[in-house]
């Protein structure tokens, strides 16, 4: 249904990167959900007044949030397909992560609320009775809310969209619970026990759960998170494959929202006598423009010239890698030069430490320029280590 209606209203449908095609489908996709959503409610909240079941009237008013949660992704994809202006060159994509921050958020007070009511009602147990209506209304409503799940999940991937990925979860939560409900209320009604409140806490769990974990994965992109290491290979993939670039450090994956990411990066190029640096530039600039049309990322690559083919400086990076590993395995380097003097060699290079290494920062400076002022050199020269310390940001 969704597909159909977006060929129909959304020019380039296909074309997910876009932000104007991200922008209607947030907008086509939310105001289907709302319509859906209060059809459920109308439904569940008949049945659960013919029934007198607080769970199932529970679960009405949970559909009628995710109304809400529905229109809070419409104006989320809507403010977020906004163009870049003076006040925000580099858009409004976060605002789609804000907007399943509040799904999120929605989700969570309504368990809270959900788990209130289902206490009170396990306190002071009402017997309830299920009719052929409510039950197919019940019924109707986990198939729609499957449905729902399933549409949200595959536009979510297809569009990487955090907040139809928290509607999904939202939408398969509440078929679990209006399962769960509907078994409940079967079984009471067959064998009298007064499982309503019983339900409904459970229900509100499973809710709050689904709330909880929708909550982190929006909070981790608006605060900073990793990119995905497919990606981060792509991106190597294609500056590697471009001539005279020999290898990369230093990248770093700037996310603005869906469709709206930043590359930066160190690009080494072996630099040979009689090399016009020019064309060199040409290299770089080609590339930046290979990123841009098929990553759609705008691309800064900074250009760092290496010398290939020195017998003294590959042997001791060598040593000095041999040194990084013993201090620790996943230690790696990059920009290493050295500077020969009469009396002394300086080693010249960045340090990669991961986050997870056991030791500070200052620590494994420390540990490396102690081990390189050991090294013995050929004419009985002393070394010395000039060590700057990075960190991992892709």
């Amino acid at each position: 249904m969704i597909a159909f209606l977006a060929k129909t209203f959304i020019k380039n449908s296909e074309n997910y990167g876009d932000a104007r095609v991200r922008g209607g489908y947030g907008v086509l996709i939310g105001a289907f959900f709302i319509v859906l959503n209060a059809l459920l409610f109308a439904g569940k909240l008949a049945a659960g007044l013919i029934s007198r079941s607080v769970s199932i009237t529970a679960d009405a008013f949970n559909n009628l949030s995710d109304a809400g949660s529905s229109i809070i992704t419409l104006l989320g994809f809507k403010l977020a397909s906004q163009k870049p202006d003076t006040e925000h060159p580099f858009g409004h994509g976060r605002f789609e992560y804000i907007a399943g921050l509040l799904v999120s958020a929605a989700i969570i007070l309504m368990g809270f609320e959900l788990l209130k009511t289902s206490i009170g009602r396990i306190i002071r147990p009402e017997e309830t009775e299920l009719s052929l209506l409510s039950g197919i209304i019940l019924g109707a409503s986990v198939a729609v809310k499957l449905y729902m799940a399933f549409s949200s999940g595959r536009y979510a991937k297809r569009l990487r969209s955090p907040a139809l990925k928290a509607t999904m979860r939202d939408s398969l939560s509440d078929s679990a619970a209006t399962a769960l409900v509907l078994i409940a209320a079967i079984a009471s009604k067959f064998t009298g026990a007064r499982l309503d409140g019983w339900v409904g806490a459970l229900v509100s769990i499973f809710v709050l759960y689904s709330g909880i974990t929708s909550g982190k994965e929006t909070i981790a992109p608006l605060l900073g998170q990793m990119p995905e290491p497919e990606f981060v290979e792509r991106v190597k993939e294609l500056v590697l494959s471009t001539e005279r670039i020999t290898g990369l450090h230093d990248l770093i994956i700037h996310d603005y929202g869906p469709g709206r990411r930043m590359i930066s990066l160190h690009a080494e190029v072996p630099v040979e006598k009689g090399d016009d640096f020019f064309k060199i530039h040409d290299i770089i600039d080609e590339t930046e423009r290979r990123i841009a049309a098929e990553l759609g990322c705008e691309a800064t690559i900074h250009l760092d010239p290496v010398a290939l083919g020195d017998e003294r400086t590959e042997k001791l990076k060598a040593r000095t890698l041999e040194a990084l590993h013993a201090i620790d395995p996943a230690l790696t380097l990059h920009d290493f030069r050295i500077v020969p003097s009469e009396t002394r060699t300086t080693l010249i290079f960045d340090v990669v430490i991961p986050y997870d290494c056991r030791l500070s920062e200052g620590e494994v400076v420390s540990a490396i320029c102690e081990a390189v002022s050991r090294f013995e050199g050929e004419s009985g020269g002393s070394f010395r280590a000039v060590v700057t310390a990075d960190r991992p940001f892709a």
